[in-house]
């Protein structure tokens, strides 16, 4: 088994998705999704008087933007940013409360976010991506932030600090570029058990 933990609003999250499905479906690879809040900030604007901190913050914000850009180009993927990030609690909440496979949610969150621009903290935003699947409605937002809050904790106690990040073995890799590293522990793992 390996344990996904993502967050919507993360474009890593968003562009792990295929690269992580691929390797699950390669390997007959059982997929457990946790809700994990990322901090993603917007790129700041080109100041008048600039201190040289933040004109670094601005360029390496747009080079990271940029770079996530160009791998989704890699994947089919037009990605374009929202003009201001929003929050994702609700439809986190949400992931963290599902029964069953909570697949079809996720990529229809993911769309949501990045296609649309929907505001996956609003109630009623979720609940129809919950119906438009044939879900039950979402519960209240207050118990959806209550779940999301617990999975939080369980998230912190394992040690997770990023979206998207796995776990495997007790091993915790943050960020996409480490799935290489995971397929080598999955293999060694099948390897030991032929």
């Amino acid at each position: 088994m390996l344990t996904v933990y993502i967050d919507f609003k993360s474009p890593g999250a968003y562009l792990a998705m295929a690269p992580t499905l691929a390797l699950a479906e390669h390997y007959g690879l059982t997929l457990k999704w946790r809700p994990f809040r990322t901090v993603e900030r917007d790129v700041p604007k080109l100041g008048k008087a600039e201190t040289v901190g933040e004109s670094h913050r601005r360029v390496r914000a747009a080079a990271l933007r940029a770079q996530s850009v160009k791998y989704a180009q890699r994947q089919g993927i037009d990605l374009k940013f929202p003009e201001q990030l929003g929050a994702t609690d609700l439809a986190l909440g949400a992931l963290a409360t599902l029964q069953g496979d909570p697949l079809p949610f996720i990529h229809a969150a993911f769309a949501a976010y990045w296609e649309t621009h929907a505001n996956l903290n609003d109630a009623d935003v979720v609940g129809k991506l919950l119906a438009d699947l044939g879900d039950s409605p979402a519960a209240s937002p207050q118990v959806l932030l209550d779940a999301l809050d617990a999975a939080l904790e369980i998230a912190d106690e394992v040690g997770i600090v990023g979206a998207p990040a796995y776990v495997i073995d007790e091993q915790i890799f943050v960020g996409r570029e480490h799935l290489p590293w995971i397929e080598e522990i999955i293999r060694a793992k099948q390897a030991a058990t032929a």
